[in-house]
């Protein structure tokens, strides 16, 4: 048998030593790889500007007299010399001289009632007058005569010419003349107290201003009935409501439990709603001795020490009690910021201020700055800040000027 040649297949295991090499070669370089990698990771992780999450607080105006605050209370501004002006007169109104805003002196008539049938029963007074008088001047003629037929009586009695019986009868004459006057005085004087009477009632018809002040509300127009003493459908009771402005005080409710905190005399500074740029100077006028139940506050009764006309009644006040008097100065309004926002950088103060960047996102600026007097939860600041600004509240070490931030609670 002739052995013919076939390919080995040992021929097919051998290793391809370039092959074995390659593999060598880049598990050999693998490692450095990884190495450049984390390196490159830690440079990025360093060089790489990082975010820093942040609070913020804002530049406020405040006044120096903040720091003198031991507490606050609100109310409202109330006129404590008010009325509703009526009439004990009931009619038709038929003439009324002012209106809303109107301002009066004492004695100022405000409205008139129809008082046609007190008029009439006026004339029918004074027509009584003249009866009585008549009556009586005729009561005192007879009176003279009776006096007189008296005498001529007694002198023919005194000569026996006229009996005592007849002389009694001339004397019952004259006390019954004297009788008659006084009556005819009396019936003049009730006729007289009837004139006063109806006299008044006219003046009833005539609405008048109790005092100096201006008319806040007016209550009913010409031609409505004014029954004060009635609440029939359609009627109405006061013609006006009118307030003295020289007499506006704050009402303010304080808590019982901060009643030790006050005292009358004590300095305040008031603030309006209406008027939130203007801060007025006041003191405690009094303190109500009652507390409310209901609401565990005691009424303080504060009073402006100058009015100012753009005051009015009913506007909502801010009231904060002080522990000493202020100045015209102490009310100059500051810049202020939370004491939270102001860092010591080299033995230096200094805030970040949020500058807004490109692309939302947002940059710090960090600006030198000098604290100044505490003013309550603030603090006085001056430097390059302005009312508004948005700083860093409680700002890292890690921060400075150019540092990128993102916004976590926002003051």
């Amino acid at each position: 048998m002739t052995d013919v040649p076939v390919p080995s297949a040992l021929s097919k295991l051998k290793i391809d030593r370039g092959v074995q090499a390659s593999v060598k070669k880049k598990k050999s370089i693998l490692p450095w790889v990884l190495a450049g990698v984390a390196v490159l990771g830690v440079a990025a992780y360093f060089l790489v500007p990082r975010t820093a999450d942040v609070a913020t607080t804002t530049v406020v105006l405040s006044t120096p007299s903040q720091q003198y605050v031991q507490l606050t209370a609100s109310g409202y501004v109330v006129a404590q010399r008010r009325s509703s002006v009526a009439s004990k007169a009931s009619g038709r109104l038929i003439e009324l001289n002012v209106r809303e805003g109107s301002h009066v002196k004492k004695g100022d008539l405000l409205a008139r009632l129809d008082g046609s049938d007190i008029k009439a029963a006026i004339l029918g007074a004074e027509a009584a007058v003249h009866q009585a008088e008549a009556n009586l001047d005729q009561s005192r003629v007879q009176l003279i005569n009776a006096r007189a037929e008296t005498a001529r009586a007694r002198g023919l009695e005194a000569q026996g010419f006229l009996s005592p019986q007849a002389v009694e009868t001339t004397v019952a004459r004259n006390k019954a003349a004297f009788a008659a006057v006084s009556a005819a005085q009396a019936a003049l004087q009730q006729a007289q107290a009837q004139v006063k009477v109806q006299s008044v009632g006219l003046e009833y018809t005539e609405i008048r201003a109790p005092f100096d002040g201006v008319v806040l509300v007016k209550n009913a127009n010409v031609g409505d009935i004014i029954t004060p003493m009635s609440s029939a459908a359609g009627a109405q009771g006061a013609v006006v409501t009118m307030a003295d402005m020289s007499t506006l005080e704050v009402e303010a409710d304080v808590s019982e439990g901060n009643l030790s905190k006050t005292k009358v005399g004590q300095p305040v500074e008031i603030t309006l709603d209406a008027l939130p740029s203007v801060r007025f100077r006041g003191h405690v006028s009094g303190i109500v001795p009652t507390v409310d139940r209901a609401k565990a506050t005691v009424m303080t009764k504060i009073r402006f020490d100058q009015l100012d006309p753009r005051i009015l009644p009913e506007m909502s006040a801010k009231v904060s009690f002080l522990s000493k008097d202020i100045t015209d100065a102490d009310q100059q309004p500051v810049m202020a910021v939370a004491n939270a926002a102001i860092a010591t950088k080299d033995g230096a103060s200094v805030v970040y201020r949020v500058k807004a960047g490109d692309g939302g996102s947002n940059t710090v600026q960090e600006l030198p700055v000098k604290p100044g007097r505490k003013l309550g939860d603030l603090r006085e600041l001056a430097g390059d800040v302005k009312a508004g600004d948005k700083l860093v509240s409680a700002p890292p070490a890690s921060l400075k000027n150019g540092s990128r931030i993102s916004f976590g609670t926002l003051n």
